[in-house]
């Protein structure tokens, strides 16, 4: 028997399949070209009310799992890859509200008002001048009087955050806190500034507006996540964001293939009976496209199963260092395979995958998936994995 909960996930897919092929697809290329917001695509997800796809169905959610969102945002970012980005950051941000701010009267109101009702859109400021691309630590530090707080900070790069409806912001506990000891605060359009440091002119992910900025907010000491970032972090935003990361990654990879195979197919039209020399390279591909789906599939599948009490042992396996390299090297396969498949997906098509006016092109695709492996920099995660494989024991 089909449950509720599958009807209202299978509508939440097919709709954003509706929506990557009939608003994104068709804005992508304007949206790279100018490097504008993807705005077409938001209102269309706002007005089907899939913006709070992440919000738990006990607040008016969608309630889906890893799983689904992954599926979402892979849908998506087939359309354009922009897009499926804000998305996956968005619900990442909603996750990290929704997971660890349950006791809280002002983060479930916010869950219920701001993401379910009006369908806002959350953004995040998570890097900083000073931290060296390291999100666990913070220079700024938020100032409490009373009842009341306000935070100051000069961020490299605050993803799509003129166009969003509010800003999650890692800082110090206090003034006096170490630099890892973090919390999250959400601040509300309205009562912060956001004052632009630089320019996005960039490669690709053109879409996703991310220039650095200096961020100055106030509010009330509520609107502060309870809890730890360190926590919230490993539980939450590491894990959201690696496998949403590598779903809308070969989402991107996949419409590559996908424009390969439809020139390998048009060709084998014009000669009937035999297969062309270039279709055993889309076959290879296809190879490489379906072991990274199933990658991250199987760690989101991990990750709802695991979750899905959500009990304190759940919590601490999060945290241990196994899950840890399992999510550095789920983002580092797939942060690397997209790419060559995008590098396959052009040699198969040749001159017509290279025009940026050919209906072939996968231009867009590769230079938006040569992102994969700088944001987090691989670099980064390899060298704290390796750290980490000096002491690990796998059971």
């Amino acid at each position: 028997m089909t449950t509720r909960s599958a009807i209202k996930t299978s509508t939440l897919l097919a709709q954003t399949a509706a929506i990557a092929s009939d608003v994104a697809a068709r804005h992508a290329a304007d949206v790279d070209s100018k490097s504008r917001f993807p705005q077409e695509t938001f209102d269309a997800l706002r007005q089907a009310r899939l913006l709070s796809a992440a919000v738990p169905a006990a607040y008016g959610g969608v309630g889906a799992g890893m799983l689904e969102l992954g599926a979402q945002c892979a849908a998506l970012a087939q359309g354009c890859g922009s897009s499926g980005m804000v998305l996956a950051m968005h619900h990442i941000q909603v996750a990290c509200m929704a997971r660890h701010g349950r006791d809280s009267a002002f983060f479930e109101r916010y869950l219920r008002e701001n993401l379910v009702e009006r369908q806002e859109l959350v953004a995040s400021i998570t890097s900083e001048n000073g931290t060296f691309g390291d999100t666990r630590s913070s220079v700024c530090a938020i100032a409490i009087d009373k009842d009341r707080m306000s935070l100051e900070k000069d961020a490299t790069t605050v993803s799509y955050g003129a166009h969003a409806d509010a800003q999650l912001v890692t800082c110090r506990r206090t003034a006096d806190a170490a630099a890892s000891d973090q919390v999250l605060v959400l601040f509300e359009k309205g009562s912060y500034t956001l004052a632009q440091t630089g320019t996005w002119d960039t490669l690709g992910m053109r879409g996703t507006c991310s220039p650095g900025a200096k961020f100055a907010g106030n509010g009330a000491a509520g609107q502060i996540l309870p809890g730890s970032f360190a926590d919230s972090s490993a539980q939450t935003m590491v894990p959201y964001s690696h496998i949403l990361w590598s779903a809308l990654w070969s989402g991107i990879a996949a419409d590559a293939i996908g424009r390969a195979a439809a020139f390998v197919r048009a060709g084998a039209r014009k000669n009937p009976g035999s297969v062309p020399p270039n279709a055993i390279r889309l076959a290879r591909a296809h190879v490489e496209l379906q072991a990274m789906r199933n990658n991250w599939e199987a760690c989101a599948i991990e990750f709802d199963e695991m979750t899905a009490s959500d009990d304190q042992a759940a919590r601490e396996t999060l945290g241990t260092m196994g899950w840890a390299l399992k999510m550095n090297q789920l983002k580092m396969a797939c942060s690397e395979v997209a790419p060559r498949l995008c590098h396959e997906a052009l040699q198969i098509i040749g001159i017509m995958g290279y025009k940026n006016d050919s209906p072939f092109s996968v231009g867009r695709h590769y230079r938006d998936v040569l992102s994969a492996a700088l944001m987090v920099s691989n670099e980064r995660i390899a060298a704290k994995s390796a750290s980490m494989l000096l002491v690990f024991k796998d059971d």
